[in-house]
């Protein structure tokens, strides 16, 4: 058991998924110094018995997880992403930006592919991004971004340059941040009298659904539910006004969040926290379910990896995401059972996989020659990806899928 990073309560661990490297550590093949200092954590996750808000049980140090070379990127591979923020930004203009010059910032705006939408609607803007080569580009797209992350002294030190948000975004993010009282008294200096907090992350209740355990990793700290977020909120003096499902992230939510009494909660709010009770997300028990479905999940997909091998069948990965780093680690998945995986994402292509050092090769290797089979660790962007990859079906390919179950397409 360990301390509530939020409130301090006790914390219960209920999965453990072994020792995992950072998730986008890649790794060159031709420095085994690096291979052989590679950094693992372990990975495990309980709940707070008294704001419920469940989180990791150990914590990395910031600057080790979001560094220069950090490689993801917001406008990479996913079309379906970048109209996701192209129409998100776009939405805002029309509703909490349409008041007369009003100033919009983002925490982790990553590559700037949202907050680039809303320059060119003319909004003033400021972007928060520690990772020195994403925000790089960012700036090269006209983002006004600040490199360092976001807390109560560097919020502060916008509110004192460019004035009060009216509003404040996130993407992905907030629930990687375990400084959240830093976090959230940033917010209170920086946003104005009647504007609103709106961040998006996984949502425990789609993650539990699903079995997503993938979703889990060391990047991630909190893992929130409705009741978990509202919990905090109060904490800070902020309220939960509004939360909205996403089918983002593999099954998301947006949560808005205002000053106390400032608006009215919407529906939604009640109506998510009756559905958490009722699936049991409140109670210990349901997360010790959810942690045994982990593990069948885990014996299934790695008895059919070696069966396929057995066989004489070929099988490759396809995507190198964060998500595969926690699958292939705690399988025990490497070069053996997945000979390579194939990823859009330049700055992962000719590396290692954290942990199992499995390949990372460019799409043109999949079909050069397509393999048997090939295990969708990109699972929340599956029909995206099925529908160009159609050939590869009617090549004789079947995908492997473990969400929320393991089964061949």
């Amino acid at each position: 058991m360990s301390g509530c990073r939020l409130c301090g309560g006790v914390v219960e661990e209920f999965l453990d998924l072994g020792p995992q490297p950072l998730p986008d550590a890649f790794l060159s093949p031709d420095d085994p110094a690096g291979i052989a200092a590679e950094f693992f954590h372990r990975l495990a996750v309980g709940r707070c018995g008294t704001c419920t808000v469940v989180q990791l049980t150990d914590e990395i140090p910031r600057e080790q997880v979001f560094h220069h070379d950090y490689p993801y990127r917001s406008a990479s591979g996913s079309s379906a992403m970048r109209e996701h923020f192209t129409r998100t930004a776009l939405g805002f203009v029309e509703t909490e930006l349409s008041t007369a010059d009003p100033f919009f910032v983002e925490i982790g705006c990553n590559d700037g592919t949202l907050l680039r939408t809303g320059a060119e609607s003319g909004i003033r803007h400021r972007g928060f991004e520690p990772s020195g080569g994403v925000a790089k580009i960012a700036r090269e797209r006209g983002v006004r971004v600040r490199t360092e992350f976001f807390e109560e002294s560097t919020a502060a030190a916008v509110r004192e340059a460019e004035g009060p948000a009216d509003m404040i975004y996130s993407s992905d993010t907030i629930s990687q941040i375990p400084y959240t009282a830093s976090l959230l008294r940033g917010v209170d200096a920086l946003l104005s009298p009647g504007g609103v907090f709106v961040f998006e992350d996984p949502y425990l209740r789609d993650m539990v659904e699903k079995t997503s355990f993938d979703q889990i990793c060391n990047e991630r700290f909190y893992l929130f539910s409705v009741r978990s977020v509202q919990a905090m909120a109060e904490r800070f003096g902020f309220e939960l006004v509004d939360a909205v499902q996403l089918p983002t992230y593999g099954g998301g939510l947006r949560y808005t969040l205002a000053r106390a009494g400032a608006r009215r909660p919407a529906p939604s709010v009640a109506r998510l926290l009756a559905q958490e009770v009722a699936q049991g997300l409140a109670e210990s028990a349901g997360l010790q379910r959810f942690a045994s479905s982990v593990t069948g999940i885990r014996d299934d997909l790695v008895g059919l990896l070696r069966s396929l091998r057995e066989d004489g069948r070929t099988v490759v990965g396809y995507g190198a995401t964060a998500k595969s780093a926690t699958v292939t680690n705690f399988c025990g998945i490497g070069p053996d059972l997945v000979p390579y995986v194939c990823d859009t994402t330049p700055a992962k292509q000719h590396l290692l996989t954290p942990g199992m050092h499995i390949p990372v090769k460019p799409p043109a290797a999949f079909s050069d020659p397509y393999p048997d089979y090939a295990l969708l660790f990109a699972w929340n962007h599956a029909e995206e990806i099925m529908a160009k990859e159609q050939r590869f079906r009617e090549a004789g390919g079947r995908w492997i899928v473990y969400v929320p179950e393991v089964r061949v397409i």
